[in-house]
């Protein structure tokens, strides 16, 4: 079987992805990369030698790719993604699948009228710790799920976020969206359901108070990260724009009455989220979300804090993101290929968006209870089918 051809538009932090995916003779190849900055491009044409380095998105199409995966800043998604559907490509876009809901709804459209296959970055969905959640949760466990709760400690929030465009809203709305997308979407794939209504507060307490700025587009977060930068207030040379929420805290209404709450902090000294997910019967825990962390889990009557009543752990795995870079562009290689179910969704995605985005108006706003405007019914039908030719 030939090798699917593979198109990379964006060579940046996200590189990783596409190095992921160029596996020669093995079912995919990286033919074509294209990205506005010389040093991305440079660093192309190092890890895939044999591959068109492309100055423009046309020329990147013209390469003859049977594929596009759009690793670029959040804002250009749909500037890439709607013209690679057009072309016939199938697409791979990086979560937040867009920063606007029109530009995620033009892209929805695009690819259902096109027919060309949609692919939505979300890793989480195969992240073991979700997973091994999601699976206890489907065997019915902790019987009928009615709360989601997430607590987001954001430890690396300074370095990851605070010293590119991710801290500037006119590139990125807020964290909410762009690093939230991720456990909204979670939250929303535990509990079976979508936002319906959301609220929120939130405040820029740390980074904002920070003068030292500069321009880093010419960097790489591996120049400036440390674990050494700390603590937060000692936070240098941040983007010269920094206007997003470093704390925020939103409540969630789903559509089928299970109520969910996200929590996230960039300035906390440890990295990692932990969900609690109630049910019915019982409850579920996870204490670390890496390989080897434990998903406890609590169905018996007790009368005060007790010991898990079951207690599993967080199987290991090899690659980014506790292996689930790995599996998710495996999965997006055989769709691309074949067509078939996913673990993710683009509808999924575009929810995902829309909840983010209504929470963080919330939290500019009054903090008041803010409805997620819902998709078209037919455009959601398509997506749940599986994207049928």
């Amino acid at each position: 079987m030939a090798d699917l051809r593979i198109g990379v538009v964006g060579f940046g932090n996200r590189g990783s992805l596409a190095r992921e995916a160029h596996r020669p003779g093995a079912g995919s190849r990286v033919v074509a990369v294209c990205d506005p900055a010389e040093r991305a491009r440079d660093e192309a044409s190092a890890a895939f030698p044999d591959a068109v380095v492309a100055a423009s998105l046309d020329e990147l199409l013209d390469a003859g790719v049977d594929a596009v995966m759009v690793l670029t800043p959040d804002h250009l998604h749909a500037t890439v993604a709607i013209p690679a559907l057009e072309a016939g490509a199938a697409v791979f876009c990086e979560k937040p699948l867009a920063i606007s809901l029109d530009d995620c709804d033009r892209i929805l459209d695009a690819a259902r009228r096109t027919g060309s296959r949609l692919y939505v970055g979300h890793n989480m969905r195969h992240m073991p710790v979700i997973t091994l959640m999601r699976d206890l949760i489907s065997s019915g466990r902790i019987g009928e799920v009615k709360a989601v709760w997430c607590r987001h400690f954001v430890g690396n929030g300074g370095d990851y976020y605070f010293k590119d465009w991710h801290a500037d809203r006119s590139r990125s709305v807020g964290l909410l969206l762009q690093k939230g997308a991720h456990d909204l979407d979670v939250i929303h794939w535990l509990a079976g359901g979508y936002s319906a209504r959301v609220s929120g507060v939130g405040a820029l307490a740390v980074y904002g108070a920070i003068d030292d700025r500069r321009d880093r587009s010419a960097e790489r977060v591996e120049e400036w990260f440390s674990l050494d930068n700390w603590p937060p207030t000692a936070a240098t040379g941040l983007n010269p724009v920094v206007d997003v929420e470093d704390i925020s805290q939103v409540n969630l209404v789903l559509d089928n009455g299970v109520l969910g709450s996200y929590q996230q902090c960039h300035f906390t000294p440890d990295y990692w989220r932990n969900y609690t997910v109630i049910g019915t019967e019982g409850r579920l825990e996870n204490l670390g979300d890496t390989p080897g962390s434990e998903v406890r889990l609590w169905n018996r009557r007790h009368g005060t804090a007790a010991p898990a009543d079951e207690t599993y752990l967080v199987p290991d795995a090899a690659g980014g993101h506790g292996g689930a870079d790995a599996l998710m562009i495996a999965e997006f290689v055989a769709f691309a290929r074949d067509g078939g179910p996913t673990l993710t969704s683009p509808v999924a995605a575009r929810q995902a968006v829309a909840a983010g985005l209504q929470a963080t108006a919330s939290i500019r706003g009054d903090g008041g209870l803010l409805p997620v405007p819902p998709l078209d019914p037919e455009l959601v039908a398509y997506f749940d089918a599986g994207q049928p030719a």
